[in-house]
């Protein structure tokens, strides 16, 4: 599905590379997460595979290849084709990501606008309500008539995936989508993506800081550290016997529930 070699992306507000020669592959149908601290070049990667790098703001090389067509240095008029169609983007903050001007099922359906201009107006409004309604947000037709201010943190996220999904993208990309959610909803979505990515086959590059969440979902996960490759395998395996001392200390950085004292249950 995607294949990335020898990236490379530099600010040129910036003195080092946020992108330092990363190579990832992401097979049809696999869940891979991309773990690191803050500006370990996580996002930058994932947007370099999605086109919205900020093209006169960095320079970049390297080869991205989408189903074995090379994606990086296409012109925006291809790269148009390919964004919502076949790469769909969910992001971290969704009431920042919304517009809070527009209906939720406006911009769920937004990407049908550009990439299936032949439906009608009820058309695009049934298959905004059916992703809504895959997306398991309760009564979707109240909910596309309602803006984001109405719906709860939870609710806004499900809306953005179903934005994502609504065309059936082979690649989803996900930027720290559950950072900002209680566990409960964290684990509600973890449910959600899964659900997806069994009944639809979607391939998915899951960006996070959190190991513990990485191996709820990934099968496989790869480490940055400073916008470098550090460790990548199996989560399980990179779990139990981490490598690198730096993955070792994102392990020992997982949130544990203190002991009962003196037995207590």
């Amino acid at each position: 599905m995607l294949e990335i070699q020898d990236l490379h992306v530099k600010f040129h507000n910036r003195d080092r590379e946020a992108v330092a020669g990363v190579s990832l592959t992401i097979h049809d149908g696999e869940i891979l997460g991309l773990v690191g601290e803050s500006g370990s070049g996580k996002s930058v990667t994932a947007m370099s595979v999605a086109g919205l790098l900020p093209r006169k703001q960095c320079t970049y090389s390297g080869r991205i290849l989408l189903n074995g067509t090379g994606m990086l240095q296409v012109d925006r008029s291809v790269m148009r084709r390919q964004q919502g169609k076949e790469i769909g983007v969910v992001f971290q903050e969704p009431m920042s990501a919304m517009n809070p001007l527009m209906k939720i099922g406006k911009q769920v359906e937004e990407a049908l606008y550009i990439h299936e201009k032949q439906l009608s107006k009820a058309e695009r409004r049934a298959r905004a309500i059916a992703a809504l309604a895959d997306v398991e947000l309760p009564d979707p037709e109240a909910v596309y008539e309602k803006y984001p201010h109405e719906l709860s943190g939870g609710m806004l996220q499900r809306a953005m995936i179903a934005a994502a999904i609504i065309t059936r993208p082979g690649l989803l990309l996900l930027d720290e989508p559950t950072t900002a959610l209680d566990v409960t909803i964290q684990a509600q979505i973890l449910e959600l993506l899964k659900k997806l990515n069994r009944e639809y086959g979607m391939s998915m590059l899951f960006i996070s800081h959190n190991l513990k969440v990485v191996q709820k979902l990934c099968t496989r996960v790869a480490v940055m550290q400073r916008g470098v490759l550090v460790e990548e395998g199996l989560t399980d395996e990179v779990m139990l016997h981490p490598r690198e001392e730096y993955t070792k200390r994102l392990i020992a950085a997982i949130p544990t529930r203190p002991q009962p004292k003196g037995g207590a249950q």
